[in-house]
């Protein structure tokens, strides 16, 4: 039974869900969350002052960010982190998308971004959200503006059953093709110029000549909500990985343990690899490890010291069983929605957990309180990766891949379980404070 604490942090999910509309804005709505809890807001270009007990933050490519509270103990102390990701798949808008077709109906050039299930797009109230860059006088520094139409713009309009009988027996898409949004209806090409442009720019109320470049994303305008007889699902976009960001957050907020550092790392473009500047291929946690090493008064040999014995959970989500196919996942290691979370295991060394770091997620599980479960893929389907492995390339630090059971990941609406994000939310706590 969920109490009035339980309810207010759902609601917190879901309104976190609804307005991060991409990578990001999800980073945006984190800021303001830690400036609302006392964190300040650190610039890499310039010298820290760290003190025992101080709240922190960066934030890299304005897609990435990493919080922190300074521990007690000295830079030898081991670190506390949970890493997850800010990204999730789906459509970039290309530059000079504009595409006017027959009966003046304008449609937009997009780009797939990762892998997402692409058919779930269809029919859907679309919109823009992202980032656009503007000019100023000084052109290494030029102006970012996040920008975030709340209301339906655009539908991806699947073709009529009636011009494919053989539809719903398989449907192979062209991502050039067939899922390109509509926008408008216009008059004639003249309107058709620079349209998406000059809509940002009317939105964000700047000149159309101003604007630079922009990382524009597709959003289904349809907010996060719960379902069921007990509202015991949650069914959103971006459940992978946000729901995870969000238990990260939530936790750290919630923890009081003063003696470890306590760390969130927020990468992006885990979707795509991971390789950038704000991905987990970075060293941009290596270095951020190193500059509270610095500042605490610490050397080489303590920050040593210190990695080898922390302990870092790579939270991004799981598959759970699926009640149309069962014989999707692995006879014996199947996890349910509502079962608690899961912990990723893989033979190929896909995930970082090992028997022994599996063995401290489950006893840190048992010492909040919740279940845990563990997902193994079928021995027959091929898994994925995530930000674990790639993480211990660069740091030697010790740690588990989990996450919360869902259906559908990467589709443009995917579902979860209330009692999993709750039971998350603790087992991190709990992390934080032991």
């Amino acid at each position: 039974m969920t109490t009035m604490k339980d309810n207010s942090k759902i609601q917190s999910l879901l309104s976190f869900l609804t307005s991060s509309t991409c990578n990001f804005w999800a980073v945006e709505n984190i800021s303001r969350t830690l400036e609302a809890n006392d964190f300040i807001r650190l610039d890499q270009r310039e010298a820290w002052e760290l003190v025992p007990g101080g709240k922190y933050y960066i934030t890299q490519n304005g897609s990435a960010i990493f919080a922190f509270v300074v521990g007690e103990s000295g830079p030898a102390a081991p670190y506390k982190i949970i890493s997850a990701h800010s990204d999730s798949p789906g459509f970039r808008i290309k530059p000079r998308p504009e595409m006017l077709t027959e009966g003046n109906i304008l449609k937009l050039n997009t780009e797939v971004y990762g892998g997402p299930i692409l058919y779930t797009w269809f029919d859907r109230p679309l919109s823009i959200s992202g980032r656009v860059i503007c000019r100023t006088q000084d052109p290494m520094r030029p102006r970012t503006l996040l920008v975030k139409i709340d209301r339906p713009m655009l539908t991806i309009p699947h073709l009529a059953i009636h011009y494919n009988r053989a539809v719903n027996e398989g449907n192979p898409l062209s991502k050039q093709k067939d899922m390109l949004p509509v926008i408008a209806r216009l008059d004639d090409a003249i309107q058709s110029k620079d349209y998406v442009v000059r809509t940002i720019a009317e939105h964000l109320e700047v000149s159309p000549e101003d604007i630079l470049d922009a990382d524009l994303t597709l959003f289904d305008t349809t907010p996060a909500m719960t379902l069921g007889p007990s509202d015991e699902f949650i069914q959103s976009g971006r459940i992978d990985d946000l729901e995870m960001a969000h238990a990260a957050m939530t936790a750290l907020l919630d923890s009081t343990n003063s003696k470890h550092t306590r760390i969130m790392a927020i990468f992006d473009n885990e979707e795509t690899g991971s390789g950038t500047r704000q991905g987990a291929h970075s060293p941009v946690l290596k270095n951020l490890l190193k500059r509270i090493n610095d500042r605490l008064g610490g050397d080489n040999e303590t920050m040593y010291r210190a990695t080898a014995s922390s302990f870092m959970i790579s939270a991004d989500n799981a598959h759970a069983l699926h009640p149309n196919y069962p014989e999707k996942q692995d006879p014996t290691n199947h996890p349910v929605l509502g079962g608690g979370p899961v912990v990723k295991v893989n033979a190929n060394c896909k995930y970082m957990s090992d028997a022994h770091s599996a063995a401290i997620f489950r006893s840190i599980c048992a010492g909040a309180g919740v279940p845990c479960q563990t997902f193994v893929n079928h021995s027959d389907v091929a898994g994925g990766s995530t930000l674990g492995n790639i993480l211990t390339g660069q740091l030697d630090i010790q740690g588990v891949d989990m996450g919360a059971a869902q259906w559908a990941m990467h589709s443009c609406r995917e579902t979860a379980s209330t009692a999993d994000y709750l039971y998350t939310v603790n087992a991190f706590t709990h992390f934080f404070n032991i």
